[in-house]
């Protein structure tokens, strides 16, 4: 009683309380989403420590929030390159086995992220050092392939849907990036063994390319090169269910997004028509909102935070085969960009469908209501 009086408004009758906060009454957005065949979850990290202290998967409540809301599970950075494989002859699973395990605990699906990613900067520095020796293109698919291999093994089924490979294609210029492994193996090349690779070692699983093309205009060079990344794919017979759609939407590195726009809303329709004419599925894996533009109390920024939600969600749910959304981050102090990305005015960001308080916000709204006037779900491709 004394925790309902002293958030007053804010809480909604039959709200549910975790060990902060209070959930919103009702279905969660999973549930939401599974009436019409689609599942919602969230990325959830470890602190880079690799401690409790500051970990959001140990924090009781954020983890309660996940619980109520959630059906899959993806690691935030545990299952990288740089925290998976820091060093050549070493794999560290510690981490995204204890993730994995209370996912399965609590009957989440579970996505692997990432099996690659592709720019220098995001690799371990052996990696970028590796001496490939007298057979470089050998030693290249020798050292993909034992890394593909031990992974996909040790998690067998466990993962259903990979991202197998992230951010292949340069924003700048539309083409593909350069690599260790491109400058070995052919950028195509490279591509198309990881995706076989996946394929080989993790038959049952969803294959993903994922990749952060938006709908803004600074987004164009960056979808065409996407778009013909995926045709050459069909081309080759390259094993590639679907793409993942990041949706970091808002403020982005490429320019601002009004709340409405009806020139981003035809173009990205129109780039999601090509996409699924080319019959692959659509993943929405990394959604937040940066709000680093909007002006105003916290208010005035929620609103504009879920009408912006809603029209993407609007547009993007409306396409059948997209069969997953995912946050990157359900409350505010969990996200990424508050680091990464600081307002101007120095306030904290409110990109998450939830405060620091665990309280919903708009924004929880917004994507309720799309989950519920989306149409039902076409099966997902095998």
């Amino acid at each position: 009683m004394l925790l309902g009086a002293g958030l007053g408004s804010l809480l909604p009758m039959g709200a549910v309380f975790g060990a902060e906060g209070a959930f919103p009454p009702g279905e969660s957005l999973d549930a939401l989403g599974r009436k019409k065949g689609l599942r919602f979850g969230n990325a959830i990290g470890i602190s880079a420590s690799g401690t409790r202290k500051g970990s959001r998967f140990h924090d009781a409540g954020y983890q309660a929030l996940m619980a109520h809301e959630c059906g899959v599970l993806v690691a935030e950075n545990e299952t990288k390159w740089q925290s998976l494989r820091p060093k050549p002859g070493e794999f560290r699973f510690g981490q995204a086995d204890e993730m994995f395990a209370w996912a399965r605990s609590k009957q989440m699906l579970v996505r692997g992220h990432t099996l690659i990613w592709q720019p220098p900067k995001w690799m371990p520095k052996w990696v970028n050092e590796y001496d490939f020796g007298a057979q470089p293109a050998k030693e290249a698919a020798r050292l993909l392939t034992e890394h593909v291999s031990t992974v996909c093994r040790h998690y067998g089924t466990q993962i259903s849907s990979y991202d197998v490979v992230n951010e292949a294609v340069d924003p700048k210029d539309g083409q593909l990036r350069s690599n260790v492994f491109t400058e070995r193996l052919g950028k195509i090349e490279q591509l198309d063994l990881m995706f076989r690779l996946a394929r080989e070692h993790a038959p049952h699983a969803q294959l993903v390319y994922n990749d952060y093309m938006s709908w803004g205009d600074g987004y164009n060079k960056h979808r065409d090169g996407v778009l013909k990344l995926l045709a050459e794919f069909r081309k080759r017979g390259t094993p590639v269910h679907a793409l993942g759609l990041q949706s970091h939407i808002g403020s982005t590195e490429d320019g601002t997004e009004p709340e409405h726009s009806t020139a981003y809303q035809r173009e990205w329709r129109k780039f999601l028509d090509e996409v699924t004419a080319m019959d692959y599925d659509l993943l929405i894996t990394e959604f937040d909102v940066h709000d680093g533009h909007f002006k105003g109390d916290f208010a005035a920024r929620d609103a504009a935070v879920a009408s912006l939600t809603k029209g993407y969600l609007d547009l993007t749910l409306s396409y059948p085969r997209v069969h997953t959304l995912m946050t990157w981050g359900l409350a505010d102090n969990a996200s990424w960009l508050q680091d990464r990305y600081p307002r101007e005015d120095g306030l904290p960001k409110r990109p998450c469908p939830y405060d620091a308080e665990l309280r919903a916000k708009p924004m929880r709204t917004a994507i309720a209501d799309a989950l519920r006037a989306m149409p039902v779900r076409v099966a997902a491709k095998a």
